[in-house]
């Protein structure tokens, strides 16, 4: 683990500097301890099956070995196109263990974004669910650099002919690793954001690691050799391990990281059985398996986990859960408040990030301090940089860019003009900038606005759309909410509140322009209503925002200007 500078990463694009690092962490050393220490613990489980750390560990070198028999070389790109399922998490660690590149897939992508996806990050072998076959068939031709297709059984579907069964390759006896593995080693995150085409976030593993494993339930202390990690892994733990759920996709990297941090914790991953949020199989998970952890995305999953608890008080016992961390959308306070009515002992941690700058503000709520919406906490490494490159001041009212120092990506793969766009130099220091507005208040809290790429533009005042949601969906007629800006001819854009409503209620544009009032300028309050059965949220709590634009277009077109519906 010690004893080699990593001090630059390469990879097509430009070499980025790093700072010098006296560690060389690679995730697949750790595992491997892991598995060693703690064998018959159970590594990873979904429904009925329980893939314990002895079998997690050798079953991932026997698919390691399968992409080497195919020609995959070290560096060499591998993408998982799964839902989750263990193995996810058994090709990831294949890939750490021949110091290959795993390459997440968004699999809500059409056929042409599949493309796109594979082609740009050079992938050379494919781990792909059954129920994908039929679409990844239909691209097969257009990828001649994929040298290897493995498909992930289920019952009711056959492998094709130009696939290599995974289970196959899993049980076959396995060979020795190839070693010595490197901190270098990378792990690509592919992202859409709001707009643009997906950009593939390149993290090298030993600074991955040591981001991690500050807030991790097992830390690691600095610069441990393999013995010392092997060491601190027989220690007696001062908590029991972790038994952890990812609420959201392995797909997007709030479920894969903390999936993986967990891992490294010698703790174990439990996954609900099915392809989408259901809200009750959840909850039984946590209860049968007495689950500690659970991550989730803000109120996409936390209003109707509330809500199955309020209807059902005694039918689920979730004393078991201490820890619960959203990331990537809004969390209400009143939300909140009433979960932990059903659990007095939960920590609710609201964490601001993305791929690109892990871990750039949290708040954190108890029973005895429930922290506001969207109010976070600077981190010392955490600034807020206005459009003059100047530091906003707490309590100045300026607003500017959320930017995050210290270890973070070495850049967007062969993309060095959006790296420097967003991977900046600040006073000698780099800094991530991924574009997530704020302003600082009086009390030096963090008081996140949105994203520019979708911010409206009205009158010459710019209005975040977050911070109008979050206005909105405090409203009790509202189930969830978007905020997107058309063409106005006097104001330039005109806010639009895209709603989804709460148990079967009809929220009026009066009703929540008011509501919206009560803690915003009057200028961003919604002018137009356009009423949806969903918003569309993906499973990572992401909207299309271009989508609901058209849509909101496209209805107060052809419908009367006060209000809609769709």
């Amino acid at each position: 683990m010690t004893g080699r500078d990593a001090g630059t990463a390469s990879a097509p694009g430009g070499t980025v500097s790093r700072p010098n690092s006296p560690t060389n962490w690679n995730f697949a050393d750790v595992w491997e301890e892991v598995a060693a220490a703690f064998p018959d613990r159970v590594a990873v489980a979904q429904g009925s099956r329980r893939v314990d750390w002895r079998t997690f560990e050798r079953r991932a070198s026997a698919v390691s070995d399968a992409f080497r028999r195919a020609g995959l070389q070290p560096g060499s790109k591998v993408a998982q196109y799964l839902y989750n399922c263990p193995e996810y998490l058994e090709s990831v660690f294949a890939c750490f263990k021949a110091s290959m590149v795993a390459v997440n897939t968004n699999y809500r992508y059409s056929e042409a974004e599949l493309v796109y996806l594979w082609d740009n990050c050079d992938a050379e072998a494919v781990v792909f669910h059954a129920s994908f076959a039929e679409r990844v068939s239909a691209v097969r031709a257009q990828l001649p650099s994929v040298r290897s297709w493995i498909w992930v059984g289920e019952d009711g579907y056959s492998c094709p002919e130009w696939a290599e069964p995974y289970e196959a390759a899993a049980i076959a006896p396995s060979q020795a690793q190839p070693k010595p593995r490197s901190g270098d080693d990378l792990l690509f995150v592919y992202t859409g954001g709001t707009t643009g085409m997906p950009k593939g976030v390149m993290w090298r593993q030993d600074d991955l690691f040591e981001v991690l494993n500050r807030t991790a339930g097992l830390r690691y202390p600095a610069g441990a050799t393999l013995a010392e990690v092997s060491a601190t892994l027989a220690k007696p733990p001062r908590h029991p391990p972790a038994r952890f759920v990812p609420g959201p996709p392995l797909m997007h990297g709030t479920g894969l990281f903390t999936a993986m941090s967990v891992l490294a914790s010698a703790g174990s991953v439990f996954m609900p059985e099915g392809r989408h949020f259901d809200v009750e199989v959840l909850l039984d998970l946590i209860a049968t398996e007495r689950v500690s952890e659970l991550s989730i995305v803000g109120d996409a999953f936390a209003r109707p986990i509330l809500a199955a608890l309020d209807s059902s008080p005694q039918r689920w016992d979730i004393s078991s859960l201490w820890l619960v961390v959203s990331s990537g959308v809004i969390w209400s306070a009143e939300v909140k408040q009433g979960l932990l009515r059903h659990n007095p002992r939960l920590k609710l941690v609201d964490t601001l990030g993305s791929s690109e700058a892990i871990g750039l503000a949290r708040s954190t709520s108890t029973a005895s301090d429930v922290v506001t919406t969207a109010g976070f906490s600077l981190g010392p490494d955490t600034l807020v940089i206005a459009d003059d490159g100047s530091r906003v001041e707490p309590g100045s009212g300026r607003r500017g860019l959320v930017a995050l120092r210290g270890r973070g990506p070495v850049g967007y793969y062969k993309d060095p003009e959006k790296t420097a766009a967003t991977f900046k130099v600040i006073d000698g220091e780099r800094w991530s900038v991924p574009g997530d507005y704020a302003t600082v208040l009086a009390d030096g809290s963090l008081q996140l606005l949105g994203r520019g790429s979708v911010c409206i533009n009205s009158g010459g005042e710019k209005i975040f759309p977050e911070e109008v949601e979050q206005a909105l969906v405090s409203h009790p007629s509202v189930a969830d909410a978007v905020v997107v800006g058309v063409p106005d001819d006097r104001f330039g854009e005109m806010v639009v509140a895209v709603v989804e409503p709460a148990g079967g209620q009809t929220p009026e544009l009066d009703q929540l322009a008011a509501w919206s009032r009560r803690t915003l300028a009057g200028y961003k309050a919604p002018r137009r209503l356009v009423l949806v059965d969903t918003v569309g949220r993906a499973p990572n709590g992401k909207v299309d925002y271009k989508r609901l634009k058209e849509l909101a277009l496209r209805t107060l077109k052809a419908d009367s200007p006060a209000a809609s519906g769709a």
